[in-house]
């Protein structure tokens, strides 16, 4: 498995809609391999293939290893479609691997139902609820070019690119110092 390089705002792809994958094939589930182990190595809970330069309807997530007494609960994700969603609101402070260091309250609904196939090509369809919600709902943003940052006010929005753009100068001015 590779560890691939992981896209940054603004980078124009991450705002492209993702196409919906029509063959499910060994390179496909290659893919899915290498964002799951990007995903852990960033470290993540979830990743679309947007944020790694691909535009195609694939996502994975594994918001059961957050812990030393949880399993990782890795999850493949192909063509993912949202099928209902619930009345009841949460909120959850998010954070995005495209957007590093940078966090932000976001309400989304508690729970998502999902239509989508697994890495065989068989459908499925779940119901996401707490954590797995949020994050999957975020994912499914970006495979439609929408960061959580978009769900913000335009003054947090700003503000957050504002640090954005600070953190990476410094990092470059600390790579190039160390270089």
């Amino acid at each position: 498995m590779t560890v691939l390089d992981i896209l940054i705002a603004p980078h124009p792809t991450l705002k492209a809609k993702a196409k919906p994958v029509e063959t499910i094939d060994d390179g496909l589930r290659q893919l899915l391999d290498d964002m799951l182990e990007t995903m852990y190595d960033a470290p993540g809970i979830g990743l679309a293939a947007n944020q790694i330069g691909e535009l195609q309807r694939v996502l994975v997530m594994d918001c059961g290893s957050r812990t030393e007494d949880e399993a990782p609960r890795p999850m493949k994700i192909i063509n993912p479609q949202i099928t209902g969603i619930s009345e009841e609101m949460s909120s959850y402070e998010e954070g995005c691997l495209s957007i590093p260091e940078q966090y932000a309250d976001v309400e989304r609904p508690a729970a998502v139902q999902v239509r989508y196939q697994d890495e065989t090509g068989a459908q499925q369809e779940q119901i996401f609820t707490g954590l797995e919600a949020t994050c999957i709902q975020h994912e499914i943003d970006h495979l439609d070019g929408i960061l959580f940052i978009d769900h913000l006010s335009n003054l947090k929005r700003n503000m957050l690119m504002k640090k954005l753009r600070k953190l990476l100068k410094e990092r470059e001015e600390d790579a190039a110092a160390d270089g």
